[in-house]
């Protein structure tokens, strides 16, 4: 066998129709696009388009709205952390972080951060370094005799209102 030899599969390939070329190819005077019209010429695509009616996706109201900064923070339970402990997978002595959450397959990714939450039970002296913390989280984790780093608190602060910076001066 020779490269100039090699070829495709019997079938593979098939010549393109040649369209608008007589009536006797079987695809000439309107080359398959049938009669008249709009859509019979060439370059329109018209999707959504109700002859003229208000379309659809115009009539129904908008709901919601996406917040383009919203933080994409990954959701702990202090139960599911106790469980990592438990298993050997979390270090007891060393600070819990969001890459130690990660390496212990606690977390898929890192995202934005973390945020703690107070599900489950926690008996395990840990000290916390997250992005956020819920209150119950952290009252939990005082109770077994850690402690919680937040490294970003949200409300007041954060949005950079009077009252914040009536609290800070």
């Amino acid at each position: 066998m020779k490269l100039n030899e090699i070829s495709d599969n019997e079938g593979a390939t098939k010549n393109r129709m040649r369209v608008g070329r007589g009536i006797g190819s079987g695809k000439g005077k309107t080359a398959g696009r049938g009669v008249k019209g709009q859509k019979a010429r060439t370059g329109v695509s018209i999707k959504g388009f109700e002859g003229g009616q208000m379309p659809l996706h115009r009539r129904l109201p908008k709901r919601g709205f996406n917040n383009i900064h919203a933080a994409d923070l990954n959701e702990v339970n202090l139960g599911r952390v106790q469980q990592a402990v438990d298993a050997g997978r979390l270090d007891k002595a060393a600070t819990v972080t969001v890459d130690a959450l990660v390496a212990a397959g606690i977390c898929a990714r890192a995202r934005d951060g973390v945020k703690l939450l107070g599900v489950g039970e926690l008996t395990t002296k840990l000290t916390f370094e997250v992005t956020r913390a819920s209150k119950s989280a952290i009252e939990a984790v005082e109770k077994a005799g850690g402690s919680v780093t937040v490294q970003y608190e949200a409300g007041a602060a954060a949005r950079g209102t009077k009252a914040a910076a009536a609290a800070v001066a």
